[in-house]
């Protein structure tokens, strides 16, 4: 088996987003769980890190898997609308 055929799926991140993200994620978590008023930002920082994922997905992958970065644009995309139709409702 070649390098180009083994499991696509496991190429899609780059390596150091998901050690980076997490690394992050921590202390972000654990301000919004001591300071009062900060849950908010704990909240979005949890919503972001999925979208900033599928967004270097698009970047890094466009041209070498389009498929992937297509699903990865139109995942971003429902997120925009999401966001969009609560605050309508809202």
């Amino acid at each position: 088996m070649s390098p180009e055929q083994d499991h696509a799926e496991t190429r899609v991140l780059p390596a150091w987003l998901y050690p980076a993200a997490f690394w992050l994620s921590l202390p972000v978590l654990l301000l919004s769980l001591v300071m009062p008023g900060a849950e908010r930002l704990g909240v979005w920082f949890m919503m972001a890190v999925p979208a900033l994922a599928a967004l270097v997905v698009v970047l890094t992958n466009w041209s070498r898997d389009r498929r992937v970065s297509v699903g990865a644009l139109i995942a971003l995309i429902g997120l925009g609308l999401v966001v969009a139709v609560r605050n309508l409702i809202a």
